[in-house]
């Protein structure tokens, strides 16, 4: 896979998810409640001296599960998980050896793959504020990176739930979720087309997201200062399913054509405009206020800069086939500058006037298709 990255010119990454696993997994430890087996307990507890004459003789279960461990507070009840994430609210604390076996683990991850980014599914480091362990991999990846591109630091740490002092030296993650402003350093959004992984009642009830829900978070996330990092399911076999590749060829589709608007763009003075702002929910714990909101509509604009280009990507096409930006009126102080073309990629150039009120567009007669994200080059 990082050979593959590299050849295409991607950066590769890499996701960690194991440093909650020891009580993320201790369901292992559970029993049926119900049927043949009912309190009959799993695995979880077995160890290497259990397999004696069995088909798994000779392996230790333990390195699997990691649950010869006392259970945490209230460890029936599965939305504990949520309340325990930061380490405390009676979870049981990993042992040492857990510790110095998860950061052995993730070194050799680091020297084997050389990515240039890891995705820690942690708050800030891995065991953080228990130990020094997210630490030490955080010190050996940069170090790594900079000794392999001689002198130069190429590599990126995702964390969630970071301080300001944190987001100068991570990239701060917010899952399934967005940020309400302009953040000052780079931060990244995480999402999925449906579930994290790949669930087939999904594909059977349509509850995929639509390539407009994509590209509208792509946008908004980009004119916020973010990246947009998108999971598509896949099956066992590998492959996804038709409904994901519609999505995905609709979004290339889109990008084919507006990509200029997303590529090499930093934000503009202001994101944007539009009802939508005023009902921004906010998030909550890791993120999670992705689709609270109000519904993305015409009204609702968002800007991108490359160079002296501005570009606003509106939310749908008006009824009246006339787009009136606020921020870029006449004597606005966000555009003093005199507008001299806009134009539509694809549609060529397009006729405005500016007042004190608004800078209004006339889109083209025809209306365009994927107008749920339609884009004005600004000069």
């Amino acid at each position: 896979m990082g050979e593959g990255c590299k050849k295409a010119g991607l950066p590769f990454g890499v996701s960690v998810h194991a440093a909650h696993a020891r009580s993320w997994f201790e369901t292992a430890q559970r029993a049926d409640k119900s049927g043949p087996m009912a309190g009959v307990p799993y695995d979880g507890k077995l160890t290497a001296k259990d397999g004696k004459g069995a088909w798994w003789d000779g392996m230790d279960p333990q390195a699997l599960y990691a649950q010869d461990h006392p259970l945490s507070k209230n460890s029936g009840d599965d939305g504990m998980i949520h309340q325990q994430w930061n380490w405390g609210n009676g979870v049981t604390p990993p042992s040492k050896a857990y510790c110095d076996k998860f950061l052995k683990r993730t070194l050799e991850l680091i020297d084997k793959y050389e990515p240039e980014l890891i995705y820690f599914d942690d708050t800030v480091l891995p065991f953080y504020p228990l130990n020094d362990i997210g630490l030490q991999i955080a010190a050996h990846h940069y170090n790594q990176s900079i000794k392999r591109n001689k002198g130069t630091l190429k590599a990126v740490i995702n964390g969630k739930i970071l301080d300001e002092m944190q987001r100068k030296c991570m990239v701060w993650d917010i899952e399934r979720g967005q940020s309400n402003r302009i953040e000052p350093f780079t931060w990244q959004t995480d999402t999925c087309l449906g579930s994290w992984h790949y669930d087939k009642r999904v594909y059977e009830n349509k509850w995929y997201k639509s390539a407009k829900t994509v590209v509208q978070t792509l946008v908004d996330v980009v004119s916020k200062n973010g990246n947009f990092l998108l999971n598509v399911p896949v099956k066992g076999n590998g492959s996804i399913d038709d409904r994901e590749l519609a999505i995905l060829n609709e979004v290339a589709e889109w990008m084919h054509i507006n990509s200029e608007c997303i590529y090499d763009t930093h934000p503009w003075k202001v994101f944007g405009e539009g009802p939508a702002i005023t009902d921004a929910p906010p998030l909550s714990a890791q993120g999670f206020n992705e689709g609270k909101g109000r519904p993305f509509g015409a009204e609702d604009i968002r800007f991108t800069q490359k160079g002296k280009v501005l570009y606003a990507v509106v939310y749908g096409w008006p009824e009246d086939g006339k787009v009136k930006i606020k921020s870029l009126s006449e004597g606005n102080a966000h555009r003093p500058e005199t507008i001299t073309q806009i134009e539509m990629p694809g549609a060529g150039k397009l006729t405005f006037q500016r007042n004190r009120e608004h800078l209004e567009v006339q889109l083209p007669e025809n209306r365009r298709a994927l107008a749920y994200g339609l884009v004005l080059k600004i000069v």
